[in-house]
């Protein structure tokens, strides 16, 4: 059985990660856990968010909210087959953390993630 635990993480595609960073540390009052070229990671109130300098690259046309899953390649077939095209397919972005993304007809992003077991 597929199980989904709701959004917990929304990921927003940025062009200046530094500019970024200034805003959403103001926003969140939190320094980021994660602060790499490629990706900066916060946690506040129950949230994880994630500031991604290449988004715009990879097809993210804004924030993208990941509902956590426990079988990513399968909400990722299902959305397909209801009509989702897919953004980034099935993807390890680190110890074993799976995301996706895909948009759907009306062009809302709709993210996956499936953390390991």
């Amino acid at each position: 059985m597929t199980t989904t635990t709701g959004i917990q993480t929304i990921i927003y595609p940025v062009k200046d990660v530094d500019r970024a960073k200034a805003l959403f540390s103001a926003l969140l009052e939190v320094e980021p856990y994660a602060d790499e070229p490629y990706y900066v990671g916060y946690k506040a109130a129950g949230q994880d968010v994630g500031l991604n300098p290449n988004g715009h690259a990879q097809g993210l046309t804004g924030p993208v909210p990941y509902w956590h899953v426990s079988d990513i390649r399968g909400r990722l077939a299902a959305l397909v087959e209801a009509g989702a095209e897919v953004l980034q397919d099935v993807r390890d972005v680190g110890n074993g953390r799976l995301i996706a993304a895909v948009k759907d007809p009306d062009g809302n992003l709709v993210g996956l993630l499936e953390d390991p077991s």
